[in-house]
């Protein structure tokens, strides 16, 4: 039962980091270069997106991974969890704000405060793809010893 709950805690905080690691690195900066009325205009639909399957496979790690821990997995699986975990409340509790200016219909698309509103959120979702990483680091650490 724990190789379960660890293959299901490594595997989706991975699939979690893998997708943030994109976004950071690779999506947004690719959606900002193309002008703000243009990456104001795809974030709404992107986010949309992302939201329900990051959360998910955040809950899904944090949960497997607790129960590694508890299941004699060592402590790793626990401090994995925490991290991974954090960025649900990270997520509600600071990015949200952001979020939600961004998905304000009023809002214009084209304002230099939008183009401020989506370098914000490119840098508070980097803490997201960090805390993914080393979770999903600490996992396979775990896993390996």
């Amino acid at each position: 039962m724990r190789s379960l709950t660890q293959f299901i805690a490594a595997l989706s905080g991975a699939l979690f980091a893998g997708a943030a690691l994109y976004v950071s690195l690779v999506e947004h900066p690719a959606r900002l270069s193309c002008g703000t009325r243009i990456a104001a205009t795809e974030w709404v639909p992107s986010y949309k997106r992302a939201a329900v399957m990051q959360a998910s496979l955040a809950i899904a790690s944090f949960l497997a991974g607790v129960a590694a821990w508890w299941l004699g997995g060592g402590l790793r699986w626990l401090v994995g969890a925490v991290l991974i975990g954090l960025a649900v409340p990270y997520t509600l509790i600071v990015v949200k704000p952001t979020n939600d200016q961004l998905l304000d219909p009023a809002r214009d698309p084209a304002s230099a405060e939008t183009r401020v509103l989506l370098e914000r959120w490119g840098k508070l979702h980097a803490v997201r793809s960090g805390l993914s990483l080393l979770a999903t680091l600490l996992y396979l650490d775990g896993w390996i010893r």
